[in-house]
This record gives C-alpha cells, sequence and structure tokens, in this order.
C-alpha cells in the first residue's frame, strides 16, 4: 500500500502536472500508512523482546533449580567458569536468537511471498524474476552458514575455557603467589586469550564476508528487475505508474532476505551455546529430583523408586550396606567402578572409620549416604527400608556433614551459621559458637556475627573457618555424623582446640569418618581398611595391626613418613 500511494503520487505530480490539493488525499494516507507501519514495527520489536526475556527469565530458573537439585557431585566434574558462562553469557545469547533471527526467519518467509501475491497478477514478467533471483540470497547463506557455524562455535569453546581458567586463577592466586607461579599463569591466560580473539576474529571475518555477499547479490537482483522494468518503460510496453510501483516494492521483497543473512549470524552464537544448554538440562541428576517426578535418575541401572516415605527424627537403629557398587560415568558411554560390593553395618552409636588409600571409595561412600548420587548397584538399607525410598529432605536432616574442606560463602557469620539451621534463636547460635570454641573470635571481630567473611571466608583463618563448620553441626545437632577428617589441615594447635570440640559434638551419636591421619582412627569402635573399592579389613585397631595386612603397612609407612 506504502509502494502503491507513493508511486501514485509520484505519477501525478511528474506527469500529471497534479498540485498539492489534488494528491493531498494520497499523501494523508500514505502518512497514515507509515504511522501504521512504525506501529506496527515497534509493537513486533517490543514482543519479540519480552519473549525473549521471558524465555532466559524462565531458562535460567530451570537451568539453576538443575544444577541445584545435581547436586555437589556433578558440580565437582564442572568447572564453575564454565558453567557461570553458559549460564550469563550463554542464556543472554539467545537474545538476538529469539528477538531477531526468528523473527526476520518468519518475515523472510512472509513478506516476499505476499509481494509475489500482489505483483503476479499486475506483472507476471517481474514476478518471474523476482521468484528466480529470490533464493539465490538463501544459497549463498547456505553455503557461509558451516564455516560461520564451525567458527562460533570454536570461538564459544575458547570462551568458555578462557572464562573457567580465569575464574580458577583468581580463586588460586594466593596459592600461585606461594609457588611462585603466579608469571607462568598468567602467560598462559594471555596465551588463550589471544586464541579467543583470534576465533573472534575469524567469526568477524566471515560475517563481514558474508554481509557482502548478501549485498551483492541483493544489489545485482534489483539491478535486473530496474533494467528489466526500464527497458519496457523505454518502448512503451509499461506504464508509467505501474513500474514505478514495481520499483519501490523490489527492495521491500529483496530487504526480509538480505536482513535474515545479518540476523543469521547474530544468532550463531546462540545455537553454539544452546548445545551445552541442552546438556546441563538433560544431563544426570540427584535422586531427590527424580523422586520429585521431573528428573532422571543418577547410576545406571536403578530400579523405580516408591514414593518416598519419612524416617523417624530421632535416627536409625542400623544402617546396612548390602554389596553396593558405584560407577562414575566418564565421557559419552564409558563408566569408571569406585564401588564393588562393598558390604557393611553400622549400629546406632557406632564410631566407624573409614581408611585407605587415595581412589579406594571412602569419598564414595559419603557421597551415597548424603544422596548426592545413588548406588548403580546394590542397595543401602536404614532400619531395613531401602534408602531410596526414604525422603531425601527428611534424611538429610539427620546427618550432619563436617567435611574436610568447608565452603562459606560471601555473607556475614550469621548468614553461614543458620545454614544448618534458618529459625535458630539468638541462645541456640551463641550455645553452638561456644561448643565449636568459635564464641572468642565472634568478640574480637568488628561487627561480630555481623561481619562479612568474604567468598570461601578470606576474612576467617584455616582453623576458624573449620570450627564454623563445626557450629553448623552443633547447631543442628543431628544424630549421625559424616565426618571428612576436617583438621587434616590445621597446624597442632588449631587441631587441639578441633578435636576438643569434635568430641563433645560426637557424643552419643552415631559417626562415620574418613581418616586421613591414620592416628585419629585409633579411638573407633570399627576401623574399615578399603582398597580398590572393597572393604579389605575390618577391626579395632589392635587386630588389625595384628593381621599385619594393608592397615599395618599404612600405619608403618604413615610412622616412618
Amino acid at each position: 500500500m506504502q509502494a502503491r500511494f507513493l508511486s501514485l503520487t509520484i505519477a501525478g505530480v511528474f506527469l500529471g502536472g497534479a498540485g498539492l490539493h489534488d494528491v493531498l488525499p494520497w499523501l494523508r494516507i500514505l502518512f497514515l500508512i507509515l504511522i501504521l507501519r512504525a506501529g506496527l514495527i515497534f509493537g513486533s520489536e517490543v514482543s519479540a523482546h519480552q519473549s525473549a526475556a521471558g524465555i532466559k527469565t524462565d531458562l535460567r530458573q530451570q537451568l539453576f533449580s538443575r544444577l541445584a537439585v545435581s547436586g555437589p557431585a556433578f558440580a565437582h566434574r564442572e568447572q564453575t567458569g564454565e558453567l557461570v558462562t553458559t549460564l550469563v553469557a550463554g542464556v543472554e545469547s539467545l537474545e538476538a536468537y529469539f528477538s531477531q533471527y526468528l523473527t526476520q526467519l518468519i518475515l523472510a518467509l512472509l513478506v516476499p511471498l505476499a509481494i509475489l501475491v500482489v505483483l503476479f497478477p499486475i506483472d507476471p514478467l517481474t514476478g518471474i524474476v523476482l521468484l528466480l533471483t529470490a533464493p539465490l540470497i538463501p544459497i549463498f547463506m547456505v553455503l557461509i552458514a558451516g564455516q560461520a557455524e564451525t567458527a562460533t562455535h570454536r570461538r564459544w569453546k575458547t570462551l568458555t575455557r578462557l572464562s573457567a581458567y580465569f575464574l580458577d586463577t583468581l580463586q588460586g592466586l594466593e596459592t600461585l603467589k606461594l609457588l611462585g607461579q603466579s608469571q607462568t599463569r598468567a602467560e598462559r591466560i594471555a596465551r588463550t586469550s589471544e586464541q579467543y580473539r583470534r576465533a573472534t576474529m575469524g567469526v568477524l571475518r566471515i560475517t563481514f564476508l558474508s554481509a557482502l555477499t548478501l549485498e551483492l547479490v541483493g544489489t545485482i537482483s534489483m539491478a535486473i528487475v530496474a533494467v528489466e522494468v526500464g527497458l519496457r518503460l523505454l518502448y512503451g510496453g509499461m506504464l508509467y505508474p505501474e513500474a514505478l510501483f514495481i520499483l519501490v516494492l523490489a527492495p521491500e521483497f529483496y530487504l526480509p532476505l538480505r536482513t535474515l543473512g545479518l540476523r543469521f549470524h547474530a544468532a550463531m552464537p546462540a545455537v553454539s551455546a544452546t548445545t551445552r544448554i541442552v546438556e546441563l538440562l538433560s544431563g544426570p541428576a540427584t535422586d531427590e529430583g527424580r523422586l520429585a517426578g521431573n528428573l532422571p535418575p543418577v547410576g545406571q541401572g536403578l530400579e523405580p523408586v516408591a514414593p518416598a516415605v519419612p524416617i523417624q527424627a530421632s535416627g536409625f537403629q542400623k544402617l546396612v550396606f548390602d554389596r553396593v557398587s558405584y560407577a562414575y560415568p566418564e565421557g559419552e558411554t564409558d563408566l569408571r567402578p569406585a564401588l564393588q560390593e562393598v558390604s557393611f553395618e553400622i549400629q546406632a552409636g557406632d564410631r566407624v572409620a573409614l581408611v585407605g588409600p587415595s581412589g579406594s571409595g571412602k569419598s564414595t561412600i559419603m557421597a551415597l549416604l548424603l544422596r548426592f548420587i545413588e548406588p548403580t548397584g546394590g542397595q543401602i538399607q536404614v532400619d531395613g527400608q531401602p534408602l531410596q525410598t526414604i525422603d531425601p529432605v527428611d534424611w538429610r536432616r539427620l546427618v550432619g556433614w563436617v567435611p574436610q574442606q568447608t565452603y562459606v560463602f560471601n555473607d556475614t557469620l550469621e548468614a553461614n551459621l543458620r545454614l544448618a539451621s534458618p529459625a535458630a534463636s539468638s541462645e541456640e547460635l551463641q550455645a553452638a559458637l561456644r561448643m565449636a570454641h568459635l564464641d572468642e573470635v565472634i568478640r574480637i571481630l568488628p561487627a561480630g556475627l555481623q561481619t562479612r567473611v568474604g567468598e570461601r571466608g578470606t576474612a576467617l583463618s584455616g582453623g576458624q573457618v573449620q570450627r564454623l563448620a563445626l557450629a553448623r553441626a552443633f547447631l543442628k545437632n543431628a544424630p549421625f555424623l559424616l565426618l571428612d577428617e576436617p583438621s587434616a589441615h590445621l597446624d597442632p594447635e588449631q587441631e587441639g582446640y578441633f578435636q576438643a570440640a569434635l568430641d563433645q559434638l560426637g557424643s552419643g551419636k552415631t559417626i562415620l569418618s574418613i581418616a586421613h591421619r591414620l592416628p585419629t582412627a585409633r579411638n573407633a569402635d570399627r576401623i574399615l581398611v578399603m582398597a580398590g573399592g572393597r572393604v579389605v579389613e575390618c577391626g579395632r585397631h589392635a587386630d588389625l595391626f595384628e593381621l599385619k595386612g594393608l592397615y599395618y603397612r599404612m600405619v608403618n609407612a604413615y610412622v616412618a613418613g
């Protein structure tokens, strides 16, 4: 309509000698059409961006939920920097795909088709020319698309690798300084940054080449239409209003196709990022998510789980590992066995220690009991009931976990402590701090419990961080304690404070601990010696020492070291 009234106005003035009064009705209609078109374009842009924003928000929520229910076992296999890049830059790149490329793809299909429907009754010859030249732009776009996709994918991989490498460097900067490796690390980051720069320039090179090619093809196609229409007009084969109408309309025919080529390159990062996003959304998750009814199981070969049932808040009487096996996924299809038919029992009130060389399966047993992963074979039973059938939330209320390396969030001391019991009273907080021998530290801090401790507890010493973990365990007061040698990295003085608090914490509770320092296993009621994913010895310290097996050799090696 815009092209029609514009051509009528120009033809009336140029050939018919019409004045402003004569063409004013056409100008008014043309003005209304321009306003309507601008409004439609504005509405289209707003709608597209709102839709894209909604999709990004929903997708980020899904990704965060997925990562939350996948648990630490999944997170430990991933690189934090790469995950952050995917959640931030990766999801953000979808904006261009949904708000620009997808809408332009629809316009590239509809607008040329509508113009052909209008033009063919008026001038079949021009319609045929447009029909024959239109596919040239998509053909060239497809020819360039393969190279563009490869280059963009390479650039995205380089960006995620750089992000992961850079974040690891920042988090380990203190260690790098102590080891004198900061300059070497900086040089490696510089090399990776240079690779990313080259990958980016490679993508831009293809983008500019593609834009030049598409513009050239579009210009040549419009030139063909212009020559064909001009010659027919010159020799009297076409009237001037129709010729002008076609010439005004021809750029509108090619414009959506040319714009699609530009939008295609803007959307390519989204295609690369989506591959990783889909992997995260469809990858393994913990049994907690599966019990919620919306996530697949972790292990291979798990039987369907019955609806989750509650458990007594007072704890259990007997916990049994019945030929439990677990294998970690490696690559697409391979599995790495970590536990092989492990069997043992823990009675209420027992103190059991796990010892063994690195990689023998001790941490895997901890992860199974924390419900971060599920067995790929065998069964864990709690008072005769399969652990898989117990509500994970109820089960974790019974478990207190003191890891070897406690994670502290960049928040106040109180907020970090309340992770164990958000509804705890001030008196309960103070009692937990006092039992963990952390109350004296709180008194000398500038803001007390409201002191911000920094990411990973940078404002605290190693011993204070571990005592914070103990304070969490005191506050939770769970009947079943899992200890991963939390005093392994402390100096003798800090270890003394910590061990005293730990003895108080474990009074009257069931304890399963990983003993990296073998002397700490001496006081256990039972020691499980692991090797190759199996329990190879079991008994008290004196009994195992007399056997002169693996435990005997480990103790002697520890003493000699």
